[in-house]
């Protein structure tokens, strides 16, 4: 059953401020403690390289010096990758300087040498406050449940502050754990922020770099935008040369041996012509159906939630749409997520044995977000023939993004983000 919903996904009110900046805090959290993470590698690429600078003393360390750099860049590469999961992605630079005195002078490297001994001191304990904080909070919170279980000298709170030797005692600790939660929610998204920001400014690729990798970016997306366009000519060629143009021959001949049997026997005329009649409805079936992939009559007449919808009622797979799509893309976009939609379709009928999919449609700021999913078999890949490279194509034609979650044995998910405008 196919359906799609516009008002129904209305925006959320103040009910739904609270989830929202929980989640955010939780999201906030767990960015603190994979900070924690890189914090504690970070310590270690320091202490390699202040032991590298004591040996340099005694004549050894510039043996030592290209592991220390290494280990450097190993720690800012994976710093790079948990910040680019969280905001703006951050491009390392492309190679290593050759060279001891050339990666000495590279600016990339001083740059990621202050990040580490940053990031090891303060990013660790940003970490490590994010960490404790959730467990203070669910031990002060909990303390009333086992307060008289404990020895007079350990009932005290997760700070230490008093000994508990009553229940007003013990309720007051559980305030003090509600009062870590409320420091969670409002003070950790500051924290993640902060330990963020070292990386995030000494980590980025200098502007020109980031000139030069928009104009290798865009070189790339020209061409596969022309491999596109030339993709989907020699597709039409195809559907009419093998379909529509085979049925207008039929035809053809079909009424050349109708004209022929007129003198002779007009009974079996009237047989020949029946049968070009139906040749002739054929081609023009193909022929629609050619120009409808190329750009679906109900995307012009209507919309894309309702193209969607049509797609889903001919899949095989039972699927539901759900759209919030305000106001209209640019025909190439509506275009292109109608096409990515209707392969995802197509590959879930043919390969995934699923036995339900879904379709949700997103268009949130100046981005449209589809997203296609099936409880089929997984295990699907882009380099088995399946269709899934016409789909990343046509979508970095758009200069879009496409990530494809297919474990074996499912489910499957297919995130497309195109640009649409503002």
């Amino acid at each position: 059953m196919a359906t799609h919903d516009g008002a129904a996904a209305g925006r959320p009110g103040r009910s739904g401020a609270v989830p929202a900046r929980a989640r955010a805090a939780l999201d906030a959290l767990e960015h603190l403690i994979g900070g924690m993470g890189t914090g504690l590698l970070a310590l270690l690429a320091t202490l390699w390289l202040a032991l590298t600078a004591v040996a340099c003393l005694a004549g050894v360390g510039l043996l030592l010096l290209p592991s220390a750099l290494h280990a450097v860049r190993a720690v800012a590469d994976r710093e790079r990758a948990r910040l680019s999961r969280w905001g703006p992605e951050l491009i390392g630079p492309a190679e290593p300087p050759a060279g001891l005195r050339a990666a000495l002078a590279d600016r990339a490297v001083r740059r990621e040498a202050r990040w580490v001994c940053t990031h090891g001191i303060f990013g660790l304990l940003l970490g490590l406050i994010g960490a404790t904080l959730p467990l203070n909070a669910a031990h002060d919170i909990t303390f009333p449940l086992y307060w008289r279980l404990l020895p007079e000298s350990e009932s005290t709170a997760a700070l230490g502050w008093w000994t508990v030797r009553d229940w007003p005692g013990a309720l007051s600790v559980t305030l003090i754990g509600v009062l870590f939660v409320a420091a969670i929610v409002l003070c950790v998204p500051a924290l993640a922020r902060l330990q963020a920001w070292p990386g995030r400014r000494l980590l980025s690729p200098d502007p020109g770099t980031d000139l030069v990798l928009r104009v290798a970016e865009l070189t790339a997306t020209r061409a596969a935008a022309l491999d596109a366009h030339a993709t989907e000519l020699r597709r039409v060629e195809r559907a009419l040369h093998d379909g529509t143009q085979n049925r207008i021959v039929a035809v053809t001949v079909l009424l050349g041996a109708a004209r022929r049997a007129l003198t002779r026997n007009p009974a079996e005329a009237d047989a020949v012509l029946e049968r070009a009649q139906e040749a002739a409805e054929q081609a023009l079936a193909e022929l629609r159906a050619v120009v409808r992939s190329i750009l679906p009559p109900v995307l012009a007449d209507r919309s894309l939630p309702d193209a969607l919808t049509a797609l889903a009622a001919d899949c095989p797979v039972p699927c539901r749409v759900d759209a919030d799509v305000p106001g209209r893309c640019a025909a190439s976009v509506e275009a292109t997520a109608y096409f990515v939609v209707a392969e995802a379709l197509s590959n879930i009928a043919k390969h995934s044995g699923a036995r339900d999919a879904g379709v949700v449609v997103r268009r949130l700021d100046d981005r449209l977000h589809v997203e296609i999913h099936d409880d089929g078999r997984g295990g699907a890949d882009e380099r088995n023939g399946s269709g899934l490279t016409g789909i990343r194509r046509r979508t970095e034609a758009h200069d879009g993004t496409l990530e494809l979650a297919s474990p074996p044995g499912g489910p499957t998910t297919l995130k497309v983000t195109l640009p649409c405008g503002s």
